[in-house]
């Protein structure tokens, strides 16, 4: 009813209360249609994983791949992840689409080490509302467990915001999931608001530089110069750096200069389905 449509739109913005209009009806009413075809797609395995490699800028070679999860619709094709993971988010449907996710990588790495392909480490998004669950940990351990090589093929990607929301709850699911063998990949840095005393406590493999700083590097030496101070900062605290959203000759070649490690963006692939992946990258590089 209205009340219950401006109450909904209300808790979304913040707001203590907010007047009906009648395009609350209709945003509800049109979430409510989404929500029932993605329970859907979950019954008819319609999502899909597509691959985006991760190339070393030293070597040129394939290093690793992030995860990026589809909808295949079957009437109006392929839907990308911004039209329906906030929707997943708001019904809970997350938790268990998430758990598909990492599943159906780790599946697609043993894979590829039974066919003797060149096995590449695999980054999956992981939802703040996963890790603010308190069974995410037995769950990783879970879906690990089906095979002692899986840790290794396994990376899971949280934000800043993410672990923000409760520092000391993160850091324990964060050092659990490493004592797993688990990489763990801080995405999008430089974006939010963590205090440099709190990166130094989380337990993270991986930094990834924001593709809007990647993106400002061409603009003047400001840009160049937070993009080599974030370099720097990682490499002090150990961690392998990506710079994803790379997409030109110029920017690959300043990333480096600067020692960046690795990176990502359409100038290599854009993301592709995992046929596509293991024929065009896995295959070539082992000599398949």
């Amino acid at each position: 009813n209205h009340s219950e449509a401006a109450l909904k739109k209300a808790k979304a913005r913040g707001e203590r209360y907010l007047f009906f209009d009648k395009s609350m009806t209709d945003r509800v009413a049109g979430n409510l249609t989404l929500e029932n075809q993605l329970r859907q797609a979950r019954i008819n395995d319609e999502f899909v994983l597509y691959y985006q490699p991760k190339r070393s800028l030293v070597s040129g070679k394939v290093t690793g791949a992030e995860a990026l999860m589809r909808w295949n619709n079957p009437k109006t094709g392929l839907v990308p992840p911004n039209h329906f993971i906030p929707v997943l988010e708001e019904t809970g449907m997350i938790h268990e689409v998430g758990r598909w996710a990492v599943r159906q990588a780790i599946a697609d790495y043993l894979r590829w080490i039974d066919a003797g392909l060149e096995p590449v480490r695999i980054a999956v998004n992981v939802s703040p509302l996963q890790l603010r669950n308190r069974g995410f940990v037995g769950e990783i351990e879970q879906l690990i467990s089906v095979d002692q090589r899986a840790a290794a093929g396994l990376e899971l990607e949280i934000t800043e915001s993410m672990v923000m929301e409760n520092i000391e709850h993160g850091i324990a699911s964060l050092q659990a999931i490493r004592a797993l063998g688990v990489h763990i990949t801080l995405d999008d840095f430089g974006t939010g608001f963590s205090s440099l005393s709190h990166l130094s406590r989380l337990p993270l493999d991986v930094l990834k530089i924001d593709r809007s700083f990647v993106l400002d590097m061409a603009k003047g030496p400001d840009g160049m110069a937070i993009v080599m101070n974030i370099i720097t900062l990682a490499h002090s605290l150990k961690l392998n750096v990506v710079a994803e959203g790379v997409e030109t000759e110029e920017q690959s070649k300043l990333l480096r200069l600067m020692k960046c490690d690795e990176m990502q963006g359409f100038l290599f692939s854009k993301p592709v389905p995992v046929e596509l992946f293991e024929s065009d990258f896995l295959a070539r590089a082992a000599g398949v």
